[in-house]
């Protein structure tokens, strides 16, 4: 985004850029955390969380009696869906949407570089999600639903502040667009007034 605002000094673009990565973000946050308090979907290292010495224990009506720290019990409670995956893709998944924009890999050249600029941020948001289920922290059940969480949620935001990419106009966000067009009639309208 800076170096963006650096080459064009258009602080619309940079305020709107900012401003929708954040909400992208917080909004998964708000989502992801509150499906994972509902769910309650146990990790796949949840039985080292209940016994850290790798012996059951089992009440006498056959309940199983957890003897390990009650923080990381609880937080063993919590893999559906992946919040790291979820937040990681609403960040990189605007990123790309942006860098979509603003490369123009839409203006049917076909320069695959473009391509390759626009899903490399999704490719570094792939490897946490992967990255998750190595650790034995998520089901891949859980880091594709953070995945679609996260896209989703990005893509709306993007569209809030942004048109599509492959708009003539997807370069630049909405507030700058009305300001240029603004300022063409009232320049249009200077000069019809003085004919």
């Amino acid at each position: 985004f800076l170096i963006y605002y650096y080459y064009r000094r258009d602080v619309y673009d940079l305020h709107h850029a900012i401003l929708g990565i954040l909400y992208s973000v917080l909004v998964t946050a708000v989502i992801t955390d509150s499906i994972k308090d509902a769910v309650g979907r146990p990790r796949p290292n949840f039985f080292y969380r209940c016994f850290p010495d790798g012996i059951e224990a089992f009440e006498d009506n056959g309940n199983v009696k957890c003897h390990g720290d009650p923080k990381m019990v609880k937080e063993g409670y919590k893999s559906f869906p992946s919040g790291h995956t979820s937040w990681s893709f609403a960040g990189l998944a605007f990123l790309s949407w942006y860098l979509c924009g603003k490369v123009k890999a839409f203006d049917r050249r076909g320069h695959a570089a473009k391509l390759c600029i626009v899903l490399l941020p999704l490719l570094f948001a792939a490897l946490v999600g992967i990255s998750r289920i190595d650790d034995y922290w998520h089901h891949w059940t859980d880091v594709f639903t953070g995945s679609i969480i996260g896209t989703t949620v990005a893509s709306l935001c993007y569209l809030l502040f942004f048109p599509f990419p492959h708009d003539i106009n997807g370069w630049a966000p909405h507030a700058s667009i009305k300001i240029r067009e603004r300022n063409e009639f009232q320049s249009s309208s200077i000069s019809v007034d003085t004919v």
